[in-house]
């Protein structure tokens, strides 16, 4: 359990730890495999694991662009600096929780990914709806730009006889 845990030491606690804990895996995770913020030193990695000579060298370059991979690592790290276990104490809980943890943040990382493939599908979606609107508008017989800002003169009202 994590030090100084607010939720009770039973295995509903440790879960909602465990859920908790992947939510700043899946963060580091996805952040420096996707977002732009590291987009130059992930290509440049990108590059090494596929140009170095030796294989110990391009699996290690290959971890930074690979979520799954390099969720891995930062487990490890969130692990370390945490010191959560999953059922288990000892050597066996940091591993039972490690797979668990990695497994969740990448359940995580895929929900975000179809959401951002589904916001990006609908903004598509609208800029084409919108292009079909403006070619109709522009197919629809309009004014000379002239006549359309020309105000209208105003005309007095005449006087009706009595």
């Amino acid at each position: 359990m994590l030090s100084g845990s607010i939720v009770t030491n039973d295995l509903l606690g440790a879960t909602v730890e465990l859920f908790l804990l992947a939510l700043p895996i899946a963060c580091v995770s996805w952040t420096v495999t996707h977002e732009e913020v590291f987009r130059a030193p992930r290509e440049w990695c990108g590059r090494q694991s596929r140009d170095c000579r030796r294989p110990l060298a391009r699996k290690f370059f290959y971890l930074f662009t690979c979520e799954y991979c390099f969720s891995h690592y930062v487990t490890a790290f969130f692990l370390g600096v945490t010191g959560f276990t999953l059922l288990l104490p000892g050597w066996r809980g940091y591993l039972i929780s490690g797979f668990a943890l990695v497994w969740i943040a990448n359940m995580y990382m895929g929900l975000f990914g179809r959401l951002r493939l589904d916001i990006k599908y609908e903004g598509a979606e609208i800029a084409r709806e919108q292009a079909v609107i403006v070619g109709a508008e522009s197919a629809s017989p309009r004014l000379p730009d002239e006549l359309a800002t020309q105000r209208p003169a105003i005309v007095p009202k005449r006087s009706r006889p009595s």
